[in-house]
C-alpha cells in the first residue's frame, strides 16, 4: 500500500476534529460552533483509546492528514461475531479519485479480518451513486436481504 494509515490516538483528537469539521463543511453545513465541537469531541474520543468501540485512522502524513477513517463496532449474531461499520471516511478533494480510499478500506479490512471481525459494513443514503460506486469498486456489494431502519432515540 502506497497511502500511510495511522491508527489515531488521543494526542490526534484535534487534528481529526479539524478535519471532522472540514468535512462538514464541505458537505454544506453551517460553520461550527463550540457546541458542534464539544459534540464531536463526545462522539471520537472514546474511539481513540482503543477500546473495543471503535477507532479512528489518519490518512497520509501525521503532520498534514490527507484525511480519516471512522470505524465502529457492533456484535452480529447472524454473522458470528464482531462486525465493524464505516462511519465516516474523508479523503481531500484535492486527492480524491486517486484510489486512496480504496486502498484505505482494503488495509483496514486486512487488519480487522486478523482481528477476526467478520464484517466491514457501510450505510450510506439510499440513492448516492458517487458512495455506491465507490464502495463497489472497493469490494461492498448490497444485500438486498437487509433493510436499515431506525428508532432515534
Amino acid at each position: 500500500m502506497s497511502t500511510a494509515i495511522t491508527l489515531a490516538g488521543p494526542e490526534q483528537l484535534s487534528i481529526l476534529l479539524g478535519l471532522v469539521e472540514r468535512r462538514a463543511t464541505e458537505a454544506g453545513g453551517p460553520e461550527w460552533d463550540d457546541t458542534d465541537r464539544a459534540r464531536a469531541t463526545r462522539a471520537i474520543d472514546p474511539l481513540l483509546s482503543g477500546g473495543e468501540l471503535g477507532a479512528a485512522w489518519l490518512i497520509g502524513p501525521n503532520r498534514a492528514p490527507l484525511g480519516y477513517a471512522i470505524l465502529t463496532f457492533g456484535w452480529s449474531l447472524g454473522l458470528g461475531g464482531r462486525e465493524a461499520w464505516v462511519e465516516d471516511l474523508y479523503i481531500r478533494p484535492s486527492v480524491r479519485r486517486r484510489g486512496i480510499g480504496t486502498e484505505v478500506l482494503h488495509a483496514i479490512a486486512v487488519s480487522l479480518r486478523k482481528a477476526d471481525v467478520k464484517a466491514l459494513q457501510a450505510r450510506i443514503p439510499a440513492q448516492d451513486g458517487v458512495q455506491t460506486g465507490f464502495l463497489a469498486g472497493a469490494g461492498f456489494t448490497i444485500d438486498h436481504r437487509l433493510a436499515l431502519m431506525t428508532d432515534l432515540l
